[in-house]
């Protein structure tokens, strides 16, 4: 989640909304031309780039291959709304489903600063959000999927919150398989590779697990995990 932001050092931040949220304070600033979402103080995301959230979600339509008709997405977390956008600006996607646990970023984009990046994708009449966690609504939700595009931290190493390992454990997965299709995909976001994420990817019963990096400007590139569920 959390992505390089480029911006000149001499502008200061200027904080646009504050709000407590269920899981502590969260933030929306500029910096420059930038909007920034800040959790618990915490840089998460700006608006700077949005090439890995695209590829989150090109890798996961590529890995289902030409064969699925009108395939239905869940995007885990809104954040400044690439993914969202991205998926809605292609009609090869049908369903498609965002969770988002923060109110506040919700709000941010029906109503204030991000809608610019979001408007039209909310208009989508295939686009549903829904307000809730992602780990609990991958647990108990009814629907299922062809995808799953996943980006609410920073990586299986590496979470906004603790309550999010379970994610990326072995029931995690479970659960996240038990919503997808058979031969739906899962598709993870990460600010670095976790070789130890693959192997558990592996081992939960997903198939033709691969990493698939995005290069960035400075530093380790950020990746996507890919793995298919099996039939």
């Amino acid at each position: 989640m959390a992505r390089m932001s480029v911006v000149h050092p001499e502008e200061a931040p200027v904080v646009l909304d504050r709000r407590e949220g269920p899981h502590g304070e969260v933030v929306l600033r500029r910096h420059g031309d930038l909007l920034q979402i800040i959790a618990n103080g915490t840089f998460l995301m700006d608006t700077s780039d949005g090439r890995s959230e695209r590829l989150l979600v090109d890798a996961a339509l590529g890995e289902l291959g030409p064969g699925r008709e009108r395939p239905a997405v869940l995007i885990g977390g809104l954040g400044v709304g690439f993914s969202l956008a991205h998926a809605a600006a292609d009609p090869r996607w049908g369903r498609i489903t965002v969770v988002e646990r923060e109110p506040a970023v919700i709000d941010w984009h029906r109503r204030g600063p991000l809608a610019r990046l979001s408007a039209g994708a909310l208009a989508d009449p295939r686009t549903e959000i829904v307000e809730a966690d992602l780990v609990d609504h991958l647990r108990t939700g009814p629907a299922v999927y062809d995808a799953l595009c996943l980006d609410i931290d920073n990586g299986p190493d590496w979470t906004v919150t603790e309550d999010n390992d379970g994610l990326y454990s072995p029931a995690g997965l479970a659960a996240c398989a038990a919503r997808l299709n058979p031969g739906g995909v899962l598709a993870v976001w990460s600010a670095q590779p976790s070789a130890n994420f693959e192997g558990t990817l592996r081992n939960a019963g997903f198939r033709r697990v691969r990493t698939e990096e995005i290069p960035v400007v400075r530093g380790v590139p950020d990746v996507v995990h890919l793995a298919v569920r099996g039939a």
